[in-house]
């Protein structure tokens, strides 16, 4: 099997106006499409993120938390590529962000940092 890239992540918030801000207002995600699905009780909301990726943003009524410490199988975090890292992490702080101090991948020698959404998902700014 050949993949040509990655085209979406899913991701299940428990506050969907909440969160809707936070992705949309705050980290400036171009909404592609908005979907209330009356069955399910649940909006799907579509952002687009680079050139061929997209999140998808999805409310369900009482869903479980996160298992985040100790970490868990499954995803550990999402990671975001910026030109400039200090620009985006003064943007995001002046927006309240709390986000963690600048470190440098020692395999790489690129800079990174992260931060959390408004559920404790683990998000990553990572310096091209």
């Amino acid at each position: 099997m050949k993949t040509a890239g990655v085209h979406h992540v899913a991701i299940i918030c428990s506050d969907y106006i909440r969160s809707k801000h936070f992705y949309v207002e705050l980290l400036g995600l171009p909404i592609i499409q908005e979907t209330y699905r009356e069955a399910r009780n649940s909006y799907k909301l579509d952002l687009k993120v680079g050139e061929s990726t997209q999140i998808e943003l999805f409310s369900f009524p009482n869903p479980p938390d996160r298992v985040n410490n100790p970490e868990a199988c499954g995803l550990r975090h999402l990671a975001f590529v910026v030109e400039n890292l200090d620009e985006a992490v003064a943007e995001l702080a002046s927006q309240g962000i709390a986000i963690e101090p600048i470190r440098v991948d020692d395999l790489t020698g690129k800079r990174f940092t992260f931060f959390k959404d408004p559920d404790g998902l683990p998000l990553e700014l990572y310096e091209i």
